[in-house]
């Protein structure tokens, strides 16, 4: 990647629960963890001094993680140093916004421009603007308005989270967007200003993922090779649909008696019911849709080897209710492996229907059947789509194509004139500071809810 930077600039990267470091596939970690990761590598190979702020959730996590040149992990304090669900988060940000001035003083470090991952790393960063002025762009990463649309009463985040939303829509510097479903939804539902939206995608690694010859990667992984496999790697949480995949191919069983259903993901390297209740009742749809002896789960993979159960797949498939972006498509595609994708979201953006995979409706079985018949049916369909799907991902959703478009964007951003009166906030105290904070965190309504949360 050949971008110029004139001069290093530092930029705080705010992700409250996702952490590049951790473990992918469990219930909290995803697609946020991967994007933090990637976009702070491809920006600090291009000359930018990347600090990413994440909330300490284990006793023996380091404060300073010197993760890559140009890139640090910081773990925050904030809270009990326990894993605790981010759905429970909020009330330990005051804290957050607390150390981060604590560890800028300490430091000695001015950052140019912040940039917030998830609603509650804006609070972060919008608290942090008042004292400092240091500027803040947001990435969402997904809208309370859009995933309460979805999940109704199973939305365990609380009410506040809406508010908050709708004030970063109107305070951010300005606000990314991953694809244009995410940019029209905050404009219909948060009164968003277009002129202050840049979409901008996830992306993949080429170093990471790419073709592996079918053949290989089977006999790598001990599968079958006379089979057609079908593949579903992820989160295992009810929105990701997985048991909509269960039971497509439980409605084209009898026409598909070859075909074998691979379920990546979880919370244990083994599928422990235990450890991922969400297995449990997967299993439990699998034996009532008839194809228990079908579905593999394999349990949490490391992230070296799913290039190769991507490679050993015919076909991807991935039929979230609604999903914000969803690498998950990229990566796949990036092996040559075509997706049958949901009509939703960054997957109706990133999988061209007909080129490199099919679109189908979300919750419905019966449609994705078909749709599998015809692919797993159609060796030459299998191959074009192979073909397209390499094509198209390394001209439009590399993570250095991406890294290109932030460069840009920070440029317009970091070159905003900061208020003399803000410069720096060195001759403040932090008692003062602390009460500031409290004061911000009261104003927004969310005092009578920071009782009886999850202590040490």
């Amino acid at each position: 990647m050949q971008t110029n930077t004139p001069m290093k600039k530092r930029i705080a990267f705010i992700s409250d629960h996702a952490s590049p470091l951790a473990t992918l596939g469990g219930v909290d970690s995803g697609g946020q963890n991967v994007y933090v990761a990637e976009l702070a590598k491809r920006l600090a190979d291009t000359g930018y001094e990347i600090d990413i702020f994440t909330r300490k959730d284990d006793k023996a996590q380091v404060e300073i993680v010197d993760w890559l040149p140009g890139v640090r992990v910081v773990h925050v304090k904030a809270g009990p140093e326990m894993f605790v669900p981010k759905e429970k988060l909020l009330y330990y940000m005051p804290d957050f916004v607390e150390y981060m001035l604590a560890f800028m003083q300490r430091q000695q470090v001015r950052y140019n421009l912040v940039h917030a991952h998830f609603f509650m790393s804006g609070w972060v960063a919008s608290e942090l603007r008042k004292l400092t002025g240091i500027p803040y762009t947001i990435t969402f990463h997904a809208l309370g308005l859009v995933r309460k649309q979805h999940q109704k009463e199973m939305d365990q985040f609380p009410a506040e989270r809406l508010q908050i939303e709708a004030m970063l829509v109107k305070d951010a510097d300005h606000i990314v967007a991953e694809c244009p479903q995410d940019k029209a939804d905050l404009i219909t539902f948060y009164n968003a200003e277009e002129s202050n939206i840049t979409v901008i995608p996830c992306g993949f690694c080429p170093g990471e993922f790419g073709p592996v010859d079918k053949k290989t990667a089977r006999e790598m992984l001990q599968l079958n090779p006379d089979e057609k496999i079908l593949l579903q790697l992820g989160r295992m949480v009810p929105r990701k649909g997985v048991d909509n995949v269960i039971r497509g191919l439980g409605t084209v069983s009898k026409k598909l008696n070859n075909v074998r259903l691979l379920i990546v993901g979880g919370e244990a390297d083994m599928p422990e019911v235990l450890q991922t209740p969400e297995v449990q009742r997967l299993q439990q749809v699998a034996m009532e849709a008839g194809v228990a002896d079908r579905v593999t789960f394999t349990g949490r993979r490391s992230r070296d080897v799913l290039k190769y159960y991507y490679a050993a797949a015919d076909v991807f498939i991935t039929t979230p209710w609604y999903e914000p972006f969803g690498i998950t498509p990229l990566e796949a595609m990036a092996c040559g492996t075509p997706v049958i994708g949901a009509n939703v979201g960054g997957i109706k953006y990133s999988v061209v229907d007909g080129k490199t995979g099919l679109l189908v409706p979300p919750r419905n079985p019966l449609v994705l059947g078909n749709a599998i018949v015809k692919m797993v049916t159609n060796d030459k369909l299998l191959a074009a789509m192979h073909k397209n799907a390499l094509i198209h991902v390394n001209r439009y959703f590399t993570w250095n194509r991406v890294a290109r478009s932030m460069h840009t964007l920070y440029q317009q951003l970091t070159n905003i004139p900061v208020p003399a009166a803000n410069k720096w906030h060195s001759n403040l105290l932090l008692k003062d500071i602390s009460s500031f904070i409290k004061e911000s965190f009261l104003s927004s309504g969310l005092e009578p809810h920071m009782q009886g949360q999850i202590t040490q």
